[in-house]
């Protein structure tokens, strides 16, 4: 019992040693990790800090930073006098920090001196040697604006930006010096002013590009390949010479490009060497060209979805021919374009989300590489949650109606870029700023969320048109509200400044010259129901019109006197169809109006006082898949065709059209031999009144337009219309109305004499080109109102020069020619009124589309002698 005591004493003891000598370490370690001494350091107490130097700060508030106190057991050198000028260091608020050891007493008593340069701040900035505007745009980018701390990064940065800019401009040899001095200020000493001298030295131009080494692709070709770096040359105009290294790397990437697509998959930039001048550089590039190279045997590896044949089908690429790695890239995947007609787009827009297409190289043997095309099909994928964010104006049904893809729905790429084109073509959003999120992709479960970002524009549209036709000037003004809520219109609150929202359209519109005045409103509704795009247009016009005569010396008399009223209204209803494929819309028209002669006399009719009824049906069919922005599309097609048509009157009633055709002849001849009185007169006028009762006729139109996107951001548009006006019975003869007339920016329309159809053609004057030529013997051929064919072309090249949403500007050169005939007689496609010019367009939310152009007419207008020569058509307009 004893024994066992004993040893229960030595194991407590040995407890409590073992708990001490822990106590001990740990105490040590403690005071080891609050400090530790460095080389021969000696252990102070510190007795006081003291603070010196150029600052503001409060000097307790910098001591308490440090983390020092008096009473502190410390070493020096040690490391937490290191880690207190650290800590002052990382604050960033000064320039220089030192800590000396002043005195000692008592042989370890020290009293410390911490010396400190406070970063000085900046009051007031100049940049000297560039443009007003340029050194703006210095200050706000390097944020040198009064009180910001001026550090030497803040002086580097700041050279190192300045040089940069200069360098992506060609100036090489640019020298930026920064002088910083003490600003004068009573109140705070701690202020400095900075003047940065700018030289931005001669732009380096390229002397000379040379290349060794290459047999298969000429010096010139290269060169030209390499874009945007161009040595100097007296007659380049719109490509200056200068070296900007990114724009070089660029071009050497686009020189192996060009090789790998004549097959020479080796092919490599060995070197290349720039070479320095007095004032210009001369570069040389050395390429290691390999062997050309052929595909030889083509597989596919993983599919199941799609057969080798389809596969195939859509690479293209075959055995033998010539090895193209920029091609082989683009069938499999073309980065170029969201909607390619490539082997993953066939994936993706048949609901493959996950797949992935990998062309392998298999095997290069002599000259031959076989591919091997792995792919790896994943599971089908679907879309989840569809939603859209950034729309506080328009209604979300409006913009669901024009998404294609739909929860639950097999996932589709095709869907998505559709969507996109649909949105844009509302023009309530900014095209550029169309953005598909895809989110929450899930695998396992294969599905997948879309969020359509989108950002709201101006809709309504303030229309504001002036230009000079045959009866002098010209003038439009019409408010077109494009995003319209007519359910709201009742509702106060909606209105912001009007009731918007749903889509629809409202548009009121005023014209005038001296010889005429039409006011019109009409209304359409998209989608009339809500679930299918089935739209509803109703339209309301009036139109008076003078009697005009046009003087030898080219003055023009309106006699208000004579004049005619123009009463009418349309309803209408169009449809998208869904095959031959949903880029097609079908309309029907239905158009009534009702003309009152008063005192009027003209060639058109020879009824002064009388009236005529039109009565009409018109189907149409249009095509449009043009690319998403509507101002600027670069890709696909628009076209249209038309027939409108009346009732046959004449086949109804037992009037001899025959008969009154020959009586009204004879008289004609009568006429032109001088045998001619007011009985003659006013009998006509009984025929014509009878003719024209009850206008019967019908006319065709088609127009399209094609847009090819070129290289170098250009768009090609190539665009072909024409038109045709007939009648049921030629006895009865044609209607003196809905003629054609060329000429102008086709301002309006449908203006001049009774609802005549203007047609643009740039280089002469509005409404100017129409046939002149009459046939007696005919009395339902006539003349200057307007003719009843017509047929024009235009192509045009237009280069963008911004697509920002800021502004939508983009530059234009076109080439048109287009007439107009009385019959197929007259008819010549290749007799045109010929004309070329330049102009720009210029859209900015603010204020719509604004355009110039200036055209030259080649050949005379009808009844001149001189080509036409130069004319200018603008455009104005506003959006709100």
């Amino acid at each position: 019992m004893e024994k066992q005591a004993s040893n229960f004493k030595i194991a407590r003891y040995r407890h409590i040693t073992t708990l001490l000598v822990a106590i001990l370490l740990f105490t040590s370690f403690l005071t080891s990790a609050q400090d530790i001494g460095l080389g021969d350091s000696k252990r102070y107490v510190i007795g006081s800090i003291e603070v010196k130097g150029n600052t503001t700060y409060n000097k307790k508030t910098i001591v308490t930073y440090t983390g020092l106190r008096e009473g502190q057991v410390v070493y020096m050198p040690g490391d937490e006098i290191s880690k207190a000028i650290k800590k002052l260091w990382d604050l960033s608020l000064f320039s220089d920090v030192n800590l000396y050891l002043a005195r000692v007493e008592d042989n370890n008593v020290a009293h410390l001196e911490l010396e400190v340069t406070q970063v000085p701040v900046l009051k007031d900035v100049r940049i000297e040697g560039v443009r007003k505007s340029k050194s703006k745009q210095f200050i706000e980018d390097n944020e040198l604006t009064e009180g910001t701390k001026v550090t030497e990064n803040l002086i580097t940065t700041t050279k190192n930006y300045i040089r940069n800019k200069y360098r992506k401009s060609g100036y090489l040899n640019t020298k930026v010096l920064v002088n910083v001095s003490e600003a004068k200020d009573s109140v705070d000493n701690n202020k400095v002013n900075m003047i940065v001298r700018v030289d931005k030295g001669q732009r380096v131009k390229i002397d000379s590009i040379s290349v060794i080494g290459n047999d298969k692709i000429s010096d010139a070709s290269i060169r030209k390949y390499l874009k945007k770096t161009k040595k100097k040359n007296f007659f380049r105009i719109w490509k200056r010479s200068k070296y900007i290294e990114s724009e070089y790397k660029d071009g050497k990437e686009k020189v192996i490009e060009k090789y790998k697509e004549k097959g020479y998959r080796d092919a490599r930039i060995i070197s290349d060497t720039i070479y320095k001048g007095d004032k210009n550089i001369a570069l040389q590039l050395k390429v290691e060209e390999g062997n050309r190279y052929y595909f030889r045997n083509i597989s596919f590896l993983g599919n199941s979805v799609f057969s080798d044949y389809d596969l195939q089908k859509k690479l293209v690429l075959k055995k033998g021919d010539v090895y193209n790695g920029v091609l082989l890239k683009k069938r499999i995947a073309d980065d170029t374009r969201p909607d390619g007609d490539d082997i993953t787009n066939m994936y993706q827009n048949n609901g493959y989300f996950f797949s992935r297409v990998q062309p392998v190289e298999t095997k290069v043997e002599n000259d031959s590489i076989d591919f091997e095309i792995r792919i790896v099909e994943g599971k089908l994928a679907h879309f989840n949650n569809i939603t859209v964010v950034g729309n506080n104006r328009t209604n979300d049904h409006v913009i669901f109606r024009n998404i294609r893809t739909r929860p639950g729905g097999v996932y589709s790429k095709e869907k998505i870029v559709r969507s996109l084109r649909e949105l844009g073509q509302t023009q309530f959003f900014d095209q550029e700023q169309l953005n598909p999120n895809i989110q929450n992709v899930d695998p396992n479960a294969g599905t997948l969320d879309v969020e359509y970002s989108l950002v709201e524009k101006g809709s309504s549209q303030f229309e504001l048109q002036g230009g000079f036709g045959g009866t002098g000037f010209i003038g439009t003004l019409g408010l077109r509200f494009n995003n319209f809520s007519i359910k709201n219109i009742f509702n106060g609150k909606s209105y912001t400044p009007l009731p918007s929202g749903d889509g629809q359209s409202l548009a009121l519109r005023a014209q005038a010259s001296q010889s005429f005045r039409t006011y019109s409103i009409s209304f359409t509704e998209p989608w009339l129901g809500g679930k299918k795009p089935f739209s509803l247009s109703v339209s309301f016009s009036h139109t008076k019109q003078f009697r005009t005569d046009f003087s030898g010396a080219g003055r023009v008399r309106v006699d208000k006197d004579q004049s005619f009223l123009l009463t009418g209204g349309s309803v209408g209803i169009a449809k998208r169809l869904r095959w031959p494929d949903d880029y097609f819309t079908v309309s029907h028209t239905l158009t009534g109006r009702h003309y009152n002669l008063q005192n009027f006399g003209s060639s058109l009719f020879t009824f002064p006082n009388g009236e005529a009824n039109d009565l009409t049906y018109t189907f149409g069919l249009t095509r449009d898949n043009t690319s998403i922005s509507p101002i600027f599309p670069t890709g696909g097609s628009k076209w249209s065709l038309s027939f409108k048509t009346s009732l046959p009157y004449s086949a109804f009633g037992g009037t001899d059209w025959k008969a009154l055709a020959e009586e009204r002849n004879n008289i004609d001849i009568r006429r032109s031999t001088g045998e001619f009185n007011q009985a003659d007169t006013d009998r006509i006028s009984e025929i014509d009144q009878e003719r024209f009762r009850f206008l019967e006729y019908y006319k065709l139109k088609f127009s399209g337009d094609w847009y090819t996107q070129l290289p170098k951001k250009f768009v090609f548009k190539s665009s072909f219309s024409m038109g045709f006006l007939g009648a049921y019975n030629q006895d009865r003869g044609l209607i003196p109305f809905e003629r054609f007339r060329l000429g102008g920016s086709g301002l309006g329309g449908n203006v001049g004499l009774a609802s005549i159809e203007n047609v643009a053609l740039r280089g002469y004057p509005d409404a100017s080109i129409t046939s002149l030529a009459r046939d007696i013997t005919r009395s339902n051929v006539v003349t200057d109102g307007g003719s009843t064919i017509f047929n024009k072309y235009s192509l045009e090249l237009r280069y963008p020069i911004s697509l920002k949403p800021a502004a939508t500007i983009y530059g234009l050169g076109f080439i048109e020619g287009g007439a107009a005939y009385d019959n197929f007689k007259q008819f010549n496609p290749f007799q045109l009124n010929r004309s070329a010019g330049l102009g720009i367009r210029i859209f900015m939310p603010a204020f719509g589309l604004l355009g110039i152009d200036f055209g030259h007419g080649f050949d005379p207008v009808p009844g001149g002698t001189e080509k036409n020569g130069w004319e200018t058509h603008f455009i104005l307009g506003q959006q709100f």
